[in-house]
């Protein structure tokens, strides 16, 4: 049997013969093409009639045939004519041909002048012309074949296409949809809000108008494939062109990729993808600045914890890219953690990268790790963070999440580590369950720490994140690959939404400015309602509500809130250098009593109480099991007036219902 290497040599001899033959066809073609032009210039010198054609000026042709074919295959390979591939010709190209029959006119005015051989004038115009619709016809028939064989192979199975966006994306698209073998789209119509482009037309596509006239066209054309080419747009803008096209059932959406693709020439079918969830949101990336990341990270000894999970795993990702000196990957979940090491194996090789597992509850295994590798900078990520799960085993959630940051802070302060940066959620401002309560309790410990050691002790808090492990957006993938239904806890659910690498460069960013003490907050625009998110994912899949995929309200899981916060009142808001990054001030506590509560907590812990919720509820006073509705209905309801006053409603009325505001009762 042929191995691998042998099949590819095979492959490559295959091609590479080719390519030879090819240009060794070009060059008979050239040949034969020169001498027919010669004589189709005098046949149509004599008004096209053999007959009248005078017989020596056959005669001078035959006599400057041998050296005016060979000098113009010269000049045809002077300008690369057998060596462009000319399946993606262009204008350029065509330049190129024009240049070399010129070339070759010019030759045999030379030859006949210096031969002293009579010619008429008109000879050599004609010459030119026959030898460059010859020489163009073989070059871009490819082409023209090509959009035939397309649009006769597929017929009814071709993709109605609409593209929005009549600019230079535009333009390359369509080149590329017209030889492309990976799409089969019919491009019937483009949209362009720029007024003085309506009715103009792009390789002989209409541009029928503005953004409005989408849904219009899109039925007129039966259209179910769009494609965004607007690569300079703001993510704002592209939302509202998408919420539009949203309308269009079973209609493919695409996007062509950013600017700076477009300007390195990258911009084609191949690298244009399908548009996701993200490009819904309606709200720009957050930039940071990876140079001071850089700076801070490089040369370090880097610890993560739950190095292994979706924001664990980003963050190794974007460490290992700032040159850091040593990674070590601390994570429980063994699966987890081999996946991570391999990628970033292969995709950094020269990386010093380490790779452990244990868990952060194991006190003496922290400690080892900590004494072996002196880590400059900790990033604890590892925690138990699924809502309803840790509502039904609320002591693992106090084992793990509280006690197992109290022993990864206890042995960066015994080791001498430099920051520790403590991955922290929305979930622990006024926490309604068992989880966000204990990250809140993980706030503290780290706000208690930062007041008693050398160590700078930070914290970052966000809100949910896209694509992670367990998140709603692959729930409902999954549940629209199996049919539906999509599940949605409450009609009027909200919460705040960033990508993993937003979270991610928040982390960073926090690891590389914090002076100790402060909670990172990051302000992440206007909430997002699930119900949206489902029915965006569900047309996003080329799927129709209610028709093809039905959206099913199962009510609130216990623990979860309508709504999440993002930072209490009493913490107040500073600036930073990051219009979308504040810091938050944290709240006061008597912290020699926490210490104590604490050692309570672990005992009740470790025998498995059932009064674990009451336990929390005395340590952590924004943590309530129940609340006076009429006070909390008020207050939510004047936040949002205070947050949101362009919103142009009411908060939404199950806000007010003490049956939907999902908190625990006593």
């Amino acid at each position: 049997m042929k191995t691998l290497k042998d099949k590819m040599l095979s492959i490559m001899k295959e091609k590479y013969n080719m390519t030879q033959f090819y240009k060794m066809a070009l060059v008979i073609w050239d040949a034969l093409s020169i001498n027919i032009s010669s004589l189709l210039a005098i046949w149509v010198r004599f008004n096209m009639h053999i007959s009248d054609i005078e017989v020596w000026y056959l005669d001078y042709v035959k006599a400057a045939a041998l050296i005016n074919t060979i000098m113009t295959l010269l000049i045809f390979a002077l300008f690369r004519l057998y060596t462009i591939l000319w399946r993606y010709a262009s204008v350029k190209e065509l330049v190129n041909v024009t240049f070399a029959c010129g070339s070759s006119v010019i030759l045999n005015i030379v030859i006949y002048y210096f031969s002293y051989t009579p010619m008429f004038r008109s000879y050599f115009l004609l010459y030119g012309v026959a030898l460059f619709l010859l020489t163009s016809l073989s070059r871009f028939s490819y082409r023209m074949v090509r959009l035939i064989y397309r649009s006769n192979k597929h017929g009814s199975h071709m993709r109605n296409t609409m593209i929005i966006g009549a600019g230079e994306a535009c333009n390359i698209v369509m080149r590329e949809l017209e030889l492309s073998t990976e799409l089969d789209s019919r491009i019937c119509c483009i949209i362009d809000d720029d007024p003085q482009k309506k009715g103009t037309f792009i390789h002989g596509v209409k541009v029928v108008g503005g953004r409005e006239h989408i849904l219009e066209s899109a039925s007129k054309y039966r259209i179910n494939e769009i494609i965004l080419a607007i690569p300079s747009a703001s993510r704002k803008e592209q939302q509202k062109i998408l919420e539009i096209c949203q309308q269009i059932s079973g209609c493919d959406l695409k996007i062509v990729p950013g600017v700076y693709q477009l300007v390195k020439g990258d911009v084609s079918v191949s690298n244009m993808r399908n548009v996701e969830i993200e490009d819904l949101l309606g709200r720009e990336q957050v930039q940071i600045t990876t140079e001071k990341i850089g700076r801070y990270v490089s040369g370090k000894v880097v610890l993560v914890t739950g190095g292994g999970g979706s924001i664990g795993s980003e963050l190794c990702r974007q460490i290992a890219a700032n040159g850091v000196g040593r990674l070590i990957i601390f994570d429980i979940y063994e699966n987890n953690a081999y996946d991570i090491q391999q990628e970033l194996k292969r995709t950094y090789p020269n990386l010093d990268l380490v790779v452990l597992i244990g868990s952060v509850r194991n006190g003496r295994k922290l400690n080892s790790v900590f004494a072996k590798y002196r880590p400059d900078i900790v990033y604890h990520a590892a925690a138990h963070k699924h809502v309803p799960l840790m509502e039904d085993s609320p002591n693992e959630a106090i084992k793990n999440n509280v006690f197992g940051t109290y022993k990864t802070a206890l042995a960066a302060d015994r080791y001498g580590t430099s920051k520790f940066v403590l991955i922290s959620t929305d979930k622990a401002v006024n926490p309604t369950n068992i989880m966000g309560a204990s990250k809140r309790m993980c706030e503290m410990i780290i706000q208690a720490f930062n007041n008693r050691s050398d160590t700078e002790f930070v914290a970052v808090r966000f809100g949910n994140v896209l694509g992670s492990n367990g998140s709603v957006i692959p729930l409902f993938k999954k549940q629209i690959e199996t049919g539906g239904p999509v599940t949605v806890t409450h009609p009027d659910i909200i919460r705040y939404f960033m990508t993993i690498p937003e979270a991610v460069s928040l982390v960073l960013q926090a690891g590389a400015s914090a002076k100790g003490g402060e909670i990172f907050v990051l302000d992440m625009g206007k909430p997002v309602k699930i119900l949206d998110l489902a029915r965006n994912l569900i047309r996003l899949s080329g799927f129709k509500e209610g028709t093809d995929i039905e959206i099913k309200f199962t009510g609130l899981r216990p623990g979860e809130k309508l709504y999440e916060e993002l930072l209490m009142k009493e913490e107040g808001l500073q600036s930073t250098e990051n219009d979308l990054i504040h810091i938050g001030k944290p709240i006061e506590f008597d912290e020699e009593e926490f210490l104590k509560d604490l050692e309570t907590l672990y005992e009740a812990a470790y025998i498995e109480t059932d009064e674990m919720k009451k336990i929390v509820n005395k340590i952590v006073p924004t943590y309530h099991l129940r609340e006076d509705d009429r006070i909390r209905d008020q207050k939510i309801q004047a936040d949002w007036k205070k947050d949101f006053p362009d919103s142009g409603s009411q908060l939404p009325s199950a806000f007010l219902s003490r049956n939907t505001a999902g908190t625990n009762t006593k």
